[in-house]
């Protein structure tokens, strides 16, 4: 582990689909186009946003995500045994949780009969000067949403069973992203966040769950997954409360999680949200040991709206009065296109804000 990040000026995985990658879509279900021409637009989409990220002078640039249709899907999709059914967590729209979603459940064996992400590598390696970096869900994504119900009890009687089989698609997948080349992984870890809020512990609570016996098994479950990662892959945490075109789960500031999952999740860096009060304020920070470091998601993908650099730069001095400058950096909050839906912003302001990252981390840091 490294007292650094990874880079300073970073992103958390997610962009905009540019309206030439929605419209292929949209032409291949209707039949106007076959598979090899909708490859061509989504290979041409992705060069152009990894040129783009590079341009801004991003430290790490991902394919934006852009052969999934969401920051999950795809790890849904190439994992035999997984399905998606509704989730009993809706996010938030006009103060009421009315919004579902779709997540992951077991409806047969957990098994990796392919690659899960290691094609998205090849490819953005094969047109990036930058290192890439290639997100996942973390292991909590795939039991959490559905609570109790999150498999058919026919197939996983025994809860340990499941936990072992899913683990190991997660050991194998990064086994193969690490001979493929990976330099930064990222696990999205949006239950631990979740668990912040009193809300939804109180439901977790009703579901006969321990939340604090939860936050274990799911660091348990990440230092399985991450037990064989080779020394040279640097692998980041990110925390998110939900994002979904704007929308959100939870609030609530790191405190009930942060001494325990800070200390004890075998990751270099975190990535967390801070870019609203209901992410609460930077003292949690205080229990990050010294061999990692954190990125501060200053930037809101949720709004247009550009923040200046003055109240980024007090911001990240407010952090360093916690933690030293130097295990610093800045990011969005989250990614901008979790879903294809993407978020509430045009690609004009996404730019603005990668932008705003990358002149903010050169001034801090330079």
């Amino acid at each position: 582990m490294t007292m650094h990040p990874f880079c300073r000026a970073d992103h958390i995985g997610s962009l905009l689909r540019p309206r030439a990658l929605k419209d292929a879509h949209k032409a291949h279900a209707a039949g106007a186009i076959d598979d090899e021409a909708l490859a061509h637009v989504v290979d041409g989409a992705i060069a152009e946003t990894v040129a783009m990220q590079e341009a801004l002078g991003l430290g790490a640039v991902t394919d934006g995500e852009f052969r999934r249709r969401s920051w999950f899907d795809g790890f849904v999709e190439a994992v035999d045994g997984l399905v998606h059914k509704p989730t009993r967590f809706a996010f938030v729209e006009d103060g009421a949780a009315k919004v579902p979603v779709p997540v992951p459940f077991a409806e047969a064996p957990i098994r990796r009969s392919a690659g899960i992400a290691t094609h998205e590598l090849a490819f953005a390696r094969s047109v990036a000067r930058a290192p890439v970096k290639i997100t996942m869900p973390a292991p909590s994504v795939i039991h959490f949403h559905r609570g109790p119900d999150c498999a058919d009890p026919a197939v996983y009687p025994d809860m340990e069973r499941y936990w072992e089989d899913l683990i190991a698609v997660y050991r194998a997948e990064i086994a193969a992203l690490a001979e493929g080349g990976l330099a930064y992984l990222q696990l999205d870890e949006v239950p631990v966040a979740l668990l912040c809020d009193p809300a939804v512990r109180t439901r977790v609570a009703a579901w006969g769950w321990d939340w604090q016996a939860l936050v274990g098994r799911y660091i348990g479950a990440v230092n399985e997954a991450l037990a064989d990662r080779p020394p040279g892959m640097a692998v980041g945490m990110h925390l998110c409360r939900g994002n979904y075109r704007g929308k959100w789960i939870a609030s609530g500031g790191y405190e009930p999680v942060a001494e325990r999952l800070f200390a004890e999740a075998e990751v270099d860096q975190f990535l967390l949200e801070f870019d609203s009060e209901r992410a609460g304020g930077f003292e949690p920070l205080r229990f990050v040991p010294p061999g990692k470091s954190v990125v501060l998601g200053l930037v809101s993908s949720k709004t247009p709206a550009l923040e200046t650099a003055d109240a980024l730069r007090r911001r990240i001095d407010e952090a360093a009065a916690v933690i030293p400058l130097d295990r610093l950096a800045i990011s969005p909050q989250c990614g901008f296109g979790t879903t294809v839906g993407g978020a509430p912003m045009g690609e004009d302001d996404q730019r603005r804000k990668l932008a705003r990252v990358v002149e903010t981390a050169e001034a801090v840091w330079a």
